[in-house]
């Protein structure tokens, strides 16, 4: 069939330049009828054919620059290490001399028949905030017979020689296909006791254990068995290809495999994009042109890594059995007691299963409570999870966060952090004393804001006293306008519920500008108020990477007098802040929280004057 392949895209070549021509002609600014509605009609037709039978090539990354604190920094991808199979990329940008060392990350992007680039946008969300690789699989058809073979095994040896390049404190993260292997080589690392071991690892719709709401392409590995994939969609490498006569696994019948699931999808795609060009909606029609151009892009993958890893992973399920082998070796996963653990999940995925990705919380029994979270996201499929507006805003600064928490080198680790038992006899102090009666809350709110002095604006603001970072167990929310903008503290644990730390003076936020002092015969804004939510809330920090972490206090779940700070107007958690719920053994972080805002006494809105 591969043969056939080659053979059909070489017989319609005249085809396709013929259409590239007509698209050409009718679209000349010195044709009359490219300004015609015809023209547009004739031009479109031929781009979409064109476009519909090409054989497309790997992509360019495309990222030239990055925002890092406000400004513009230079990005240029080198290749830093290299073998056969695969090379590491880095994302090197060329910061100021004074910047801090941020935490640096490898991205290891799936071996699954599409490139390395399909995570471009995973990349440029984390560029601003981290020190960025990723693993650059070759295309099996491009690599000569005569540099050997390539399975799981040996996928297993390459991750372990990346993290050994980087060394100590990486911070590794699997995307889909990888989450297997990467967990099999941090497995091996933590039993060998090797010092290169990350410092967290962060699996995302990986499949871990299939059984568990398995999809159709679980399903279908299921229902054929190993040998009617060895016999039907194993093939060997036309000539001219470097890597003729090696057995790969084809990346076109990957991409049909793809299309097929969501075919009438992919067809209304195809008359938009057409209908976007006859009416010269440009915007719309080039947007058509990005995705596909990625999407359509598709690599072969070696036989023997394909066979094994449907075998180990879909069929027989190793991995979660406690079976999987590596080199002759069982992988042993309670071993893994150094690396902390985030997992992220789609609520909409549909090629690895809700709770597929979590089973790795329950394999993984030697990483302490503490280090270990996992995320579900709410309206995305498998393709939200790692890219577009929902993982920038929701899942992004989630997983830089992680990497603050457990890394040891970059420049906010050294900050001191409270240790999980001092947390823990606080929290009991706290719960201890909070208020029962509901409706007490509202009471002392009341009777605190009639006696709160007024700040004057010729009095200086007191700075916030110094305190220590916040721990993995409870971390407070700083607000800022994009989420994206500064990460967000992701908590890996909740502690009981505890009183909140009162506050008599207006607290400094660093910023870039000095705050003004607001004239003193305006009415002054409504001192916050925290909102007691059905479970015990951990407030998310969203302080910049190079910013001290300031104290952090759990809101409690039983509503408690709070006393007001600053007569300022704030907002509670906007909607969208997750909450942490126990499931399970692990940490699962959902959005809840509704925005409040308590108008003070002295606000315009209240209705008494304000006495002189």
């Amino acid at each position: 069939m591969y043969h056939f392949y080659e053979w059909n895209h070489a017989a319609i070549a005249p085809l396709r330049a013929f259409a590239d021509a007509a698209k050409m002609f009718y679209q000349h600014p010195l044709n009359p009828i490219a300004h015609t509605e015809a023209g547009r009609t004739f031009a479109a037709m031929a781009e979409v054919f064109e476009r519909s039978t090409r054989v497309y090539g790997k992509p360019e990354f495309g990222i030239h620059e990055t925002v890092v604190n406000g400004v513009r920094v230079p990005v240029v991808d080198k290749p830093v290490w290299q073998k056969p199979f695969a090379r590491l990329l880095h994302f090197e940008r060329q910061l100021p001399e004074k910047h801090k060392a941020d935490p640096r990350f490898l991205i290891v992007a799936p071996m699954s028949g599409h490139y390395a680039t399909l995570l471009r946008g995973t990349v440029e969300a984390l560029l601003p905030y981290a020190d960025v690789y990723i693993a650059d699989w070759e295309d099996a058809r491009t690599v000569p017979l005569a540099m050997g073979s390539f399975d799981l095994d040996d996928y297993v040896d390459y991750v372990i020689e990346m993290l050994h390049f980087l060394g100590p404190d990486t911070h590794v993260m699997a995307v889909c296909q990888p989450a297997v292997p990467v967990l099999m080589a941090v497995a091996v690392m933590e039993a060998q006791d090797d010092p290169c071991h990350p410092a967290t690892m962060t699996l995302m719709g990986g499949p871990i254990d299939t059984r568990i709401n398995p999809t159709v392409v679980n399903k279908l590995a299921m229902d054929k068995g190993i040998g009617w994939f060895r016999d039907n969609v194993i093939m060997k490498v036309p000539f001219p290809h470097a890597g003729f006569l090696r057995d790969v696994y084809p990346g076109f019948l990957q991409l049909s495999g793809f299309m097929s699931m969501n075919l009438d999808r992919h067809v209304d795609a195809h008359k938009e994009f057409f209908g976007h060009l006859v009416k010269d909606d440009g915007d719309s029609a080039e947007k058509h042109r990005e995705f596909y151009d990625e999407y359509m892009a598709v690599m072969d993958l070696t036989a023997e890594f394909y066979l094994q890893t449907v075998e180990t992973v879909f069929i027989t399920h190793a991995l979660p059995k406690g079976e999987m082998m590596h080199r002759g070796n069982r992988v042993d996963l309670t071993a893994i007691k150094r690396t902390a653990l985030l997992t992220v999940e789609g609520e909409n995925d549909d090629i690895s299963g809700v709770g597929q990705t979590q089973a790795a919380q329950t394999l993984c029994t030697g990483i302490p409570e503490e280090m270990r979270v996992h995320y579900l996201q709410p309206k995305v499929g498998h393709y939200g999870v790692f890219n577009g507006s929902r993982y920038r805003a929701e899942i992004a600064p989630r997983i830089v966060d992680f990497a603050l928490t457990h890394g040891t080198t970059h420049a906010a680790a050294a900050l001191p952090k409270k240790s999980a038992a001092s947390l823990a006899r606080s929290a009991e102090i706290a719960a201890s004393e909070s208020v029962e009666d509901p409706m007490a809350m509202s009471r002392d709110v009341k009777a605190q804001s009639r006696t709160a002095p007024a700040s004057r604006a010729d009095e200086p603001v007191a700075a916030p006293a110094e305190t220590p970072a916040a721990s993995p167990v409870s971390i407070e929310k700083t607000a800022v306008a994009n989420p994206v903008a500064a990460p967000a503290k992701l908590p890996a644990t909740v502690a009981k519920p505890r009183k909140p730390a009162m506050a008599t003076t207006k607290p400094t936020i660093p910023s870039a500008k000095p705050a003004s002092a607001a004239a003193p015969d305006k009415p002054k804004a409504a001192p916050p108020v925290a909102v007691a939510t059905p479970a015990a809330v951990a407030p998310i920090a969203a302080a910049p990477v190079d910013a001290a972490p300031m104290a952090a206090g759990p809101v409690a779940a039983k509503p408690a007098a709070v006393a007001p700070a600053a007569p300022t107007l704030t907002e509670t958690p906007s909607a969208g802040t997750p909450l942490v719920l126990e499931t399970g053994g692990s940490k699962v972080l959902t959005a809840a929280a509704r925005t409040t805002k308590v108008p003070s006494r002295t606000s315009p809105s209240s209705r008494g004057r304000r006495k002189p």
